[in-house]
């Protein structure tokens, strides 16, 4: 059993959930102006860790034939045997009742927005099969993490700091479409869509440096719009760094590395924008 637990949470990439669930923690930090109380934390952490775990399981099951076709994807855990569909909807199906139950148990807002969130997490799966938009599409899936995390505390919607969201959004469809550039001429075989198998690689991260720099004026906008001190802009400028890093090691040419930056860059930008917000909030009283 332990050894299924184990290869179902890699299959989802488990430890990935640090992507979005440092966002969800600055919406609900920016609700409270502070630290939300403990009951709130466990339940956004639990939501959290739901809704990822359900959509990533709900995207491996759709996407196993395409994944055993893909060369680069054929030892994932449903092609390879390792996991069964069985199994997997099982996974899916627990994740998303925790979900539903944790946005339960926060507000009547929280439970309201539960199903389009969770809806739009679940829809993305599908959307290469018809349009090359969807990493915009991932993108507003998980820019539902700060909302979230905001109405978690404030059960309105009422001053949210939608630059927040906007960034995320942009955020994101800008890693997610230069990680796609690892299967562009897969994906063109297979008629599947995405923005490097439509424009090429080298168009595709254009767009992606486009989305990225725009989403750094979406996350300087928030710090203006919640009134936040220079230590959220220190964060700011912490993202920026790691994201002109990210495209200076890879590059069209050169998809070797894009693996260890899009786990690590990634990673880090979410948590030092969080801990730029939580210190911003923290010291803007002293």
């Amino acid at each position: 059993m332990l050894k299924k637990i184990t290869i179902l949470l890699e299959m989802i990439k488990f430890k990935l959930t640090i992507f979005a669930m440092p966002f969800a923690f600055m919406g609900a930090f920016l609700a409270a102006r502070g630290v939300p109380d403990i009951r709130t934390i466990l339940l956004v952490i639990l939501a959290m860790v739901g809704a990822r775990t359900c959509a990533m399981g709900f995207n491996r099951i759709v996407d196993a034939k395409f994944d055993g076709a893909n060369p680069r994807t054929a030892e994932r855990a449903i092609p390879a045997g390792a996991v069964s569909s069985l199994e997997a909807w099982g996974m899916v199906t627990g994740a998303g009742l925790l979900f539903f139950l944790a946005a339960w148990a926060l507000n009547p807002l929280t439970l309201k927005l539960a199903p389009f969130a969770l809806g739009l997490t679940l829809f993305y799966s599908l959307t290469k099969r018809f349009t090359s938009f969807c990493h915009l599409i991932l993108g507003v899936a998980l820019a539902f993490s700060p909302l979230g995390g905001w109405v978690a505390v404030q059960g309105s919607l009422v001053t949210f700091p939608w630059a927040l969201s906007a960034g995320v959004l942009l955020w994101v469809a800008g890693f997610d479409t230069v990680y796609a550039c690892l299967d562009a001429d897969f994906d063109r075989k297979a008629g599947l869509h995405s923005l490097p198998s439509r424009l090429g690689a080298r168009n595709a991260f254009r767009l992606a440096v486009a989305f990225h720099v725009v989403a750094l004026l979406l996350f300087a906008l928030t710090g203006v719009q919640a009134e936040l001190n220079y230590f959220y802009f220190v964060g700011v400028f912490l993202a920026a760094a790691a994201l002109l890093y990210q495209h200076w090691i890879v590059n069209p040419n050169d998809l070797s590395r894009i693996k260890g930056s899009f786990f690590s860059m990634n990673g880090f930008i979410s948590l030092a924008l969080f801990a730029a917000t939580w210190l911003a909030l923290f010291t803007e009283n002293l």
